[in-house]
């Protein structure tokens, strides 16, 4: 495909004005601040604009009729006049840098407490790298834009509107030769602006891409150089950069290409005015200081409209990064809990799903008709082939995603009417993927309550087999986790993970493979140390090997979304159904 049929329907930034004003909205919560930065820059320009127009009296109040005295005088007032100015734009800019990163700790932070409200589903359709760009490139983008260009945007428009009076004032005749130009400096940057902003949103949305692509290859290294992927990687890595590349070019062509521009055109109006200025003082008496005076104007009624356009690079970027950000931030949060919703307390267990339906998309059902009952206490088996609606289950029980049609409750109580972290609190959940977060080893036991004391967490560890091997780190429970505790072994950050489900101590247990990735010595270990866990509780089991699920209380056989058997591990056998299949095949197995 050719690049420039890539990017056809590649335009501005949706609703780029909306975009640069919601930006905005960020900056006027400090409102006082603002309007001392307005006055400074006032007194700034004022300061520029009256010490240009003063070499007019300069030139012919002094220097031509020769007072030297009054010359010195006048030039003290001339450098106080800019001293002023000079001290005005320092305060102003430090001013600037301190409300532009408050607004955009403000946007980071709104960034951030949005996808701790997006549902799951937002995250298993997104690149993690992607949406990291908006947290680190996007988000300078914004500041640079803030901190830097906004200031001198509004100087230099403030400054053009404040040389246009002052040239009006000095010579009509030549104000009127100066706007000749105006018109190509105003056609060649529409012209070029049209050009340049369409890649500027594709050049972050390519560079979103590639920091995706590169975190996925970064988490997955050990895959890639098993399998020998290392060149295929480079040759995606080489497209995705060529495109990134060809997308910047564009993107930075055109927005350099204005200022070389804009200054060539403003140099042919000096000499324009330069020439018509001459004849003005030889045949119509215009005086010298005058003329001096507006051309010195005519260099600085350039500059503004050069500045304004070396500017546009950040500034579109800038848009282009917050249409990005909004675009999180506009998603659609996890549904808000009803106005009616309920605190469970002293949560016995009792669970049930009634004829339950869903599907992770609406054409195609997972769940189809699925009723179960768990009294507290009761262990409850899920077993089946992959794919046939185990984890489904789990993830409807602490609603990571809400049922199509049926009914789950607990104690009675439907959970749609329950308080989400009312009922997440009431479980805890240990899936077959660990994570563990940065921090002691201390920490990430206490992540499953945050306010268990030190003995807590060691009762916990002994109870879920973890402490022998705790004891044997270099620093112990203090020991430093990092790169979700790439300094263990698959089996011992599973054992943290059983552990920080036992000490949040819940009435219903969800155990996702819990015990998948550890050996079978560590597995007889903690068996004992869940069945401990489990005793009082309400669990939900889901393992292939059918070898950890023979002493649950009833077994539930799935396939393709239905249950199709049920009973204890005896009962089923004696079936010789799709348990006793499954169980043959993995004696088989061994």
């Amino acid at each position: 495909m050719a690049h420039g049929d890539q990017y056809k329907n590649s335009g501005k930034p949706v609703e780029g004005r909306k975009t640069f004003f919601r930006l905005m909205s960020y900056l006027s919560k400090d409102k006082r601040l603002l309007a001392i930065i307005g006055i400074l820059i006032i007194i700034s320009i004022i300061s520029n604009l009256l010490g240009s127009y003063m070499i007019r009296p300069i030139i012919n109040d002094y220097i031509i009729p020769g007072d030297f005295s009054g010359l010195v005088n006048i030039l003290l007032v001339l450098a106080a006049i800019y001293l002023a100015g000079v001290a005005a734009v320092y305060i102003q800019y430090r001013m600037l840098n301190k409300i532009g990163q408050r607004a955009v700790m403000r946007m980071r932070t709104d960034l951030f407490r949005k996808m701790e409200r997006l549902p799951l589903k937002y995250f298993d359709t997104h690149q993690h790298g992607d949406l990291m760009s908006r947290y680190t490139n996007d988000i300078d983008q914004v500041s640079n834009a803030l901190t830097d260009s906004l200031s001198d945007i509004l100087t230099s428009a403030l400054m053009l509107i404040g040389i246009f009076g002052l040239m009006i004032y000095i010579s009509p005749i030549l104000t009127l030769t100066t706007l000749i130009t105006i018109p190509l400096m105003f056609l060649f940057a529409k012209t070029i602006v049209k050009r340049s902003r369409k890649y500027f949103k594709a050049q972050q949305d390519t560079l979103g891409e590639t920091n995706g692509y590169i975190e996925e290859m970064i988490s997955g290294q050990k895959v890639i150089k098993v399998f020998g992927y290392e060149k295929k990687v480079e040759q995606d890595f080489d497209t995705l950069n060529q495109d990134l590349k060809y997308k910047s070019q564009k993107a930075q062509f055109y927005s350099g290409l204005m200022m070389p521009v804009m200054q060539n055109l403003n140099t042919l109006n000096y000499v324009v005015i330069t020439i018509v200025g001459g004849l003005l003082a030889i045949f119509r008496g215009f005086d010298v200081g005058g003329l001096a005076a507006f051309l010195q104007y005519s260099r600085q009624f350039g500059r503004p409209i050069n500045e304004l356009a070396s500017l546009y690079n950040s500034i579109q970027a800038a848009i282009a990064g917050a249409e990005r950000i909004f675009q999180v931030i506009d998603e659609a949060p996890e549904r808000e809990d009803s106005p009616e919703a309920i605190t469970l307390k002293d949560v016995k267990g009792n669970l049930e799903m009634k004829d339950v339906y869903f599907g992770y998309k609406p054409e195609k059902l997972i769940l189809k008709g699925v009723s179960l009952h768990a009294t507290p206490g009761t262990k409850i088996a899920l077993v089946g082939e992959t794919g046939a609606g185990k984890t489904t289950i789990l993830n409807m029980l602490p609603r990571f995603f809400d049922i199509k049609s049926g009914e789950i409750t607990i104690d009675g109580v439907n959970i749609q009417n329950l308080k989400r972290e009312n009922l997440r609190r009431s479980m805890a959940i240990v899936l077959q993927d660990t994570h563990l977060f940065t921090g002691t080893v201390c920490d990430n036991i206490r992540f499953g309550r945050l306010d268990a004391t030190d003995e807590e967490v060691i009762e916990a560890a002994k109870l879920t087999a973890a402490h022998s091997f705790i004891k044997r780190l270099p620093k112990g429970y203090h020991t430093q986790l990092e790169n979700d505790g790439a300094n263990l072994s698959q089996g011992q950050r599973q054992l943290l993970n059983i552990a920080r489900a036992a000490i949040a101590d819940p009435a219903i247990l969800l155990l996702d493979e819990a015990t998948s990735n550890i050996d079978t010595r560590s597995e007889m270990l903690i068996q004992k140390g869940l069945d401990k866990l489990m005793e009082g509780r309400t669990s939900l089991i889901i393992a292939h090997r059918l070898s950890t699920v023979r002493n649950a209380d009833r077994i539930l056989v799935l396939d393709q979304g239905q249950i199709i058997e049920q009973g204890t591990h005896n009962e089923l056998l004696a079936l010789k159904g799709k348990y006793y299949s499954l169980y043959e095949e993995q004696f088989e197995e061994f």
